[in-house]
C-alpha cells in the first residue's frame, strides 16, 4: 500500500513542496535543495523516492510553474502537505520517448442549458509513477490532433472525475516498493478552468519542465550510488576469506575507490546543475539544457554500473534477495528508462551542442 502516513510526515517536513512559495506552503529554497532531498530519500529507499520525485517535481513545480493563481490555491496546499498525492501522466503504450504521437484526446463540448462547456477525454495512458494513488494529476492529451505538438494542452485531472480509473498496478523489475499503473479515461469531463498552461500550451508546458526534472531527478541514482556504499565499506572489512577481510584485498580497493570516485564526480556534477538552475532562473533554463540531460545520464548509467559493481562484491551474498544490491541494482535501471532514455539524452545533449555552434 501507499505509504500515506509516511507522505504526510515528509508534508510536515516540508519537503513535498521544496520549490513552492511559503505562500501556498512550499518551503522555496531551490533545486538544488530538491536534488538533495530527492538524493536522501532514495539513499534510503529508491522506491519512495522515485514516489517523491514524481510527486514533488513532475505534479507540484508543473503546478507552481505554470498554474493560475486559482489553480495553485486549490492544488498546492493539500499536495505539499501530504494530505493528497500528485502525478503527472504522459507516457502512452506507443507514445513513450515519442510523445507527440499520443492518442488521448479532449474533445471539446459546448455549452448547453444542462450545464457549462468541457472537455471529454478518452483514452489511456501507460507507465504513470503514482498513477495508481494519485489525487491531482498532470494530465497531456491532444485537443487539435491535427496540430501535432501545437494542438497539446495540459489538464489538471482530479482522480474522483467520473470515467476516470487506474486499468492496472504494473509488475516491475524495480522501483516495486513505488506504485506504476495504466490510466483509463472513459468520457472524463474536465472544465476549461483545469487546462494548466493555456489551451494548445501543452508542448510547452512539458518540455519547459523536462530540464528541471532531470535536473531533479538526478538525485534518485545519486541516493542509490550512496545507499551501494553504504552497504559495500562494512561488508568488506565483515566478509573474511582466506583468513582476512576482503577490503584488504588490493583488487577489491580498486573496485571500491572507482566507486567512491564515481560517485563523487556524479554528485559534483549534479550539484552544480542544480546550483546553476537556481542561479539562472527560468529566463535562461536554456543555457543548462544539455548539462541536465548530461547528468542524469553520467549518473544514471553509473548508478546500475555501481549497483553490478556491488553485486560483484557481495559475490553469491549479492545474487540472494537476502541483501539489497541486487534490488538496488535493479532499481537503478529504472533511471535510464524513465523520464527520457539515455539514448534520448545522447541525442538531446548532441543535438544542442550542434545547434551551438553553428
Amino acid at each position: 500500500q501507499f505509504p500515506m502516513d509516511l507522505w504526510q510526515k515528509m508534508g510536515n517536513l516540508g519537503v513535498l513542496g521544496i520549490t513552492v512559495s511559503e505562500e501556498y506552503g512550499g518551503a522555496n529554497i531551490g533545486y538544488l535543495a530538491h536534488m538533495i532531498a530527492m538524493e536522501e530519500i532514495s539513499r534510503a529507499s529508491a522506491s519512495v523516492g522515485l514516489s517523491y520525485g514524481a510527486h514533488s517535481n513532475l505534479c507540484v513545480n508543473q503546478i507552481k510553474r505554470n498554474g493560475s493563481e486559482e489553480q495553485r490555491k486549490k492544488y498546492l496546499p493539500k499536495l505539499i502537505s501530504g494530505e493528497h498525492v500528485g502525478a503527472l501522466a504522459m507516457s502512452e503504450p506507443g507514445a513513450g520517448s515519442d510523445v507527440i504521437s499520443m492518442k488521448l484526446k479532449a474533445e471539446w463540448k459546448e455549452p448547453s442549458a444542462s450545464g457549462g462547456g468541457y472537455y471529454l477525454l478518452n483514452g489511456s495512458k501507460m507507465w504513470i509513477t503514482n498513477g495508481p494513488d494519485a489525487d491531482t494529476l498532470v494530465v497531456y492529451a491532444k485537443t487539435e490532433p491535427e496540430l501535432g505538438a501545437r494542438g497539446i494542452t495540459a489538464f489538471l485531472i482530479e482522480k474522483s472525475m467520473p470515467g476516470f480509473s487506474v486499468a492496472q498496478k504494473l509488475d516491475k523489475l524495480g522501483m516495486r516498493g513505488s506504485h506504476t499503473g495504466e490510466l483509463v479515461f472513459s468520457n472524463v469531463e474536465v472544465p476549461a478552468q483545469n487546462i494548466l498552461g493555456g489551451l494548445n500550451g501543452g508542448a510547452k508546458v512539458l518540455m519547459s519542465g523536462l530540464d528541471y526534472e532531470r535536473a531533479v531527478l538526478t538525485g534518485g541514482p545519486l541516493g542509490i550510488m550512496q545507499s551501494v556504499m553504504d552497504n559495500v565499506i562494512p561488508y568488506i572489512h565483515d566478509r573474511k576469506q582466506f583468513g582476512t577481510s576482503i577490503g584488504e584485498f588490493q583488487l577489491i580497493q580498486g573496485k571500491v575507490a572507482d566507486m567512491y570516485t564515481v560517485l563523487q564526480a556524479g554528485r559534483s556534477f549534479a550539484y552544480t546543475v542544480a546550483k546553476n538552475l537556481d542561479l539562472l532562473g527560468t529566463d535562461h533554463v536554456r543555457q543548462v539544457r544539455k548539462d541536465c540531460a548530461s547528468v542524469i545520464l553520467w549518473c544514471a548509467e553509473k548508478a546500475t554500473w555501481m549497483a553490478g559493481e556491488g553485486v560483484q562484491i557481495f559475490g553469491g551474498n549479492g545474487y540472494i534477495n537476502d541483501y539489497p544490491l541486487g534490488r538496488l541494482w535493479r532499481d537503478a535501471k529504472l533511471y535510464e528508462i524513465g523520464a527520457g532514455t539515455s539514448e534520448i539524452r545522447r541525442m538531446l545533449i548532441g543535438r544542442e551542442l550542434f545547434a551551438e555552434t553553428m
